[in-house]
């Protein structure tokens, strides 16, 4: 059965930079789509990063363009999130999901079934 394992989050301080990681295993041929999404709490869950593996594009929320990088390793099905000048307004649980998706992948999670557990990030 399909696998997300997270890991990366912790705390850091306003500026600073942070490198989550999404191990992804058992999932099917045509799944094309990895995401990032965050929830802060009484929020709702918002994405913050997609990757489309089929036509390797990504895209941001515009809260995170231009400081967050998504990438992928194929070789070790993993997806990671490259966070940089952080903010106090970035802090939250960070979740990482997979899915099928057109050329674009939804920013929105509820087209997508498959979830981790989710890594906590705090930024003061």
């Amino acid at each position: 059965h399909v696998q997300l394992v997270e890991s990366g989050g912790g705390s850091v301080a306003a500026g600073g930079s942070l490198r989550l990681s999404c191990a992804a295993s058992g999932y099917g041929y045509g799944t094309n789509c990895m995401a990032w999404f965050r929830q802060a709490p009484g929020q709702e869950r918002e994405g913050v990063a997609t990757f489309n593996t089929r036509v390797l594009t990504q895209f941001y929320a515009d809260s995170v363009r231009g400081r967050f990088t998504i990438s992928r390793d194929n070789a070790e099905m993993s997806v990671y999130l490259q966070m940089d000048s952080l903010k106090p307004e970035d802090s939250g649980m960070y979740y990482c999901a997979i899915g099928v998706g057109s050329w674009q992948c939804p920013i929105a999670p509820q087209p997508y079934p498959h979830w981790g557990q989710g890594t906590q990030v705090t930024v003061s």
